[in-house]
């Protein structure tokens, strides 16, 4: 479900930015283009259309990044300390084990060896 809600997103997005894009922030967008088709075919006006789009696309996107929120798995939720990271241990490297100085050691000679 989470798949599809977030293709719809998407495609809104993509019809949204498209609409936005259509229009004319002069007001001569796609009204002056076409006006003798917006008397033919029936429509007052391409602007009043295109804004209504734009706030009906908008609603929507709106409403799917609720859902989108809502849908979402909230088993995953934190408990208190689970990702605190414990304060990293040193660990001292292991000393390698010389012979311990007595005193009673043997020093081999210059010319015995």
């Amino acid at each position: 479900m989470q798949v599809f809600i977030f293709v719809l997103i998407i495609l809104v997005c993509v019809f949204l930015a498209l609409i936005v894009l259509i229009q004319n922030p002069k007001g001569g967008g796609l009204d002056s283009s076409f006006s003798s088709a917006n008397q033919i075919g029936g429509v007052q006006r391409t602007a009043d259309f295109l804004e209504k789009g734009t706030w009906s696309l908008a609603i929507v996107l709106f409403v799917l990044c609720l859902a989108s929120a809502g849908l979402q798995d909230n088993s995953v939720v934190a408990q208190p300390g689970q990702f605190e990271e414990a304060a990293p241990q040193q660990q001292q490297a292991p000393a390698e084990e010389a012979p311990a100085a007595t005193g009673t050691e043997e020093i081999p000679a210059e010319g015995e060896q």
